[in-house]
């Protein structure tokens, strides 16, 4: 019997799990990262801008070698009988490294340079710099655009090393390298630099016929960004193919062999997809954290607005694969109850050993659709899909004096449903099929109001991944693949890959309902994201402002 790893690298956390060649889950582990998200400060007390999210690289490290450790130990198989570990990375989280993999913010004179350190996926503090790749990119005509959305976002490579070129030059110069988190824990891992074309297709606009954005595109949005390309270069290879093999000190750290093949990388979404025993085209899934992904495989290639990109054999190959998400969805419940839970709601879950979340939805489950009079727009942390705009903020409408936090709670809940039908919507009038959904990750499987919800919304049945690790499941999977001992990557996914059989169903009466505040949704979407409104801009440039002066 031979054994797979895999490891999935979230927000907050890296989980590992061991499988075997059937599939059967024999053990996992998890384990937070000590540093967690730095948002206010860097570790040494440096205060950090509005809107950054960074992240320590030996959290990565830390957390992957005793993750597959104790994973492997519990798991009571031999070194020797793990045949491939396969990693998944929330992205787009890039870090400045010299050429041998050093991240510039190991070096003592970086380590008070927030600029010299991994921006998370959701530093959002480089959207002028989006803004400015966006109007030459338009301006120019550049052939991707479209395949992108129309417009690029602030969380991916393009506006991030922009900024450290505009703020920190001197970081910009020294950086051999701004690689994706993944690529450089690969690296790490089996000692050879090899990029993904899954991260360099979704978030360093790499197209198969074309490569990586021109020398004069590059030029024209900073002559001093001209050399962009040589920072992201590295051997590309596909999903499902074999970086190199686990170096001899990662062996002992992780309690895996030399002989153990790991896996390119791909993004932690992505690696839902295959883990659910989705191969053909037309099945969506959503991938539910602190955000959501929309993943879509597809036989055609279209441009599609608002998506974050489509990318061939971005999932798997042969296929196209289209991204789309939300940048707030688990964080905007957590968001609610961390700021705004009166403490009587605190004292009812520590008395029924329950936690707030549960209080909440109890309290909220009974109602009827528009009940509670609110509706809210899901933009908490900005836009994603399908306007690309991190500049806008949350919106919460129809507020009085008999508003309770349940009633908040279940609006920001239906808000997000909302976002995802928007989604949906986007992929249907470009003719982009979409036939079939499913739900992954710890609101799918834990919360059935939001599924129900969400079903109401959406006017379509929603199948619930069963695994609760499907990240690290599918990165198994490409674990398997890259040993290269059971046949190619498809066949591991229909033999291993697996769906669940929880369905929700949209109840009509509902869904009527719905459909009225979807349309109220859509004209509020419009009124505050388009169309030249600057409300909320207005305030988003007040809050710079008077957080500079501080």
């Amino acid at each position: 019997m031979k054994y797979a790893v895999g490891v999935d690298f979230g927000t907050l956390s890296a989980r590992a799990v061991v499988i075997d060649e059937n599939g059967r889950e024999l053990a996992e582990c998890v384990k937070e990262y000590p540093h967690a998200v730095l948002e206010e400060a860097l570790p040494s007390g440096e205060k950090l801008g509005v809107d950054w999210a960074l992240q320590d690289p030996d959290d990565y490290l830390l957390c992957l070698s005793e993750t597959v450790y104790n994973a492997v130990s519990e798991a009571g198989v031999s070194p020797e009988d793990i045949a491939g570990i396969g990693i998944d990375f929330t992205s787009c989280t890039v870090m400045p490294v010299k050429a041998d993999g050093t991240p510039l913010c190991k070096l003592e004179k970086y380590k008070d340079e927030p600029h010299a350190w991994p921006k998370l996926w959701k530093h959002h503090a480089a959207q002028y710099c989006a803004d400015i790749v966006n109007e030459v990119a338009e301006r120019r005509g550049e052939e991707w655009l479209p395949y992108y959305g129309g417009k690029l976002s602030s969380e991916w490579t393009l506006a991030k090393s922009l900024q450290i070129l505009h703020e920190a030059p001197e970081v910009y110069a020294e950086m051999d390298r701004i690689i994706e988190g993944g690529d450089w824990v690969i690296w790490q891992l089996c000692g050879r630099e090899v990029h993904s074309e899954c991260n360099a297709g979704y978030k360093v606009q790499w197209r198969p016929d074309s490569g990586y954005p021109s020398r004069a595109f590059l030029r024209e949005v900073d002559p001093g960004f001209e050399n962009f390309g040589e920072k992201v270069q590295g051997e590309l290879k596909p999903v499902g193919a074999r970086a190199g093999y686990v170096t001899e000190e990662m062996a002992e750290k992780c309690g895996l062999s030399t002989k153990t093949a790991v896996a390119v990388g791909i993004i932690d979404a992505h690696a839902s997809v295959p883990a659910c025993g989705i191969a053909t085209g037309g099945k969506l899934l959503m991938a539910m954290g602190t955000s959501t992904c929309h993943l879509l495989l597809s036989e055609v290639e279209k441009p599609v607005p608002g998506v974050c990109g489509v990318v061939r054999g971005g999932i798997l190959p042969g296929l196209y694969a289209y991204e789309a998400g939300q940048s707030c969805v688990g964080d905007h419940f957590s968001w609610f109850i961390d700021n705004c839970l009166p403490e009587s709601y605190w004292a009812e879950a520590h008395e029924r050993d329950i936690s707030p979340h549960q209080v909440l939805r109890e309290k909220a489950a009974g109602q009827q659709p528009g009940e509670h009079g609110l509706l809210a727009l899901d933009w908490w942390n900005g836009v994603r899909s399908p306007l690309m705009d991190f500049d806008l903020s949350g919106v919460l409408l129809g507020l009085n004096l008999q508003t309770k936090p349940e009633d908040i709670y279940r609006a920001l809940i239906e808000s997000t449903a909302y976002g995802t039908r928007t989604i949906i919507e986007a992929f249907k009038q470009t003719g982009v099929p979409v036939d079939g959904i499913y739900a992954g990750g710890g609101i799918a499987r834990k919360d059935p109001m939001a599924m129900q919800i969400y079903a109401d919304v959406c006017k379509v049945e929603i199948q619930i991944v069963d695994s609760s690790q499907s990240g690290a499941l599918g990165s198994a999977i490409l674990g398997f693949a890259a040993a290269e001992c059971f046949g190619d990557v498809y066949d591991l996914v229909r033999k291993i890959g697996k769906a669940g059989n929880l369905k929700y169903t949209p109840q009509p009466e509902n869904a009527e309902i719905y459909e009225k505040l979807f349309a109220k949704y859509q004209k509020l979407s419009a009124y505050f994201g388009k169309g030249g409104n600057e409300v909320l801009h207005t305030l988003k440039t007040l809050r710079l402002n008077a957080k500079k002066e501080q």
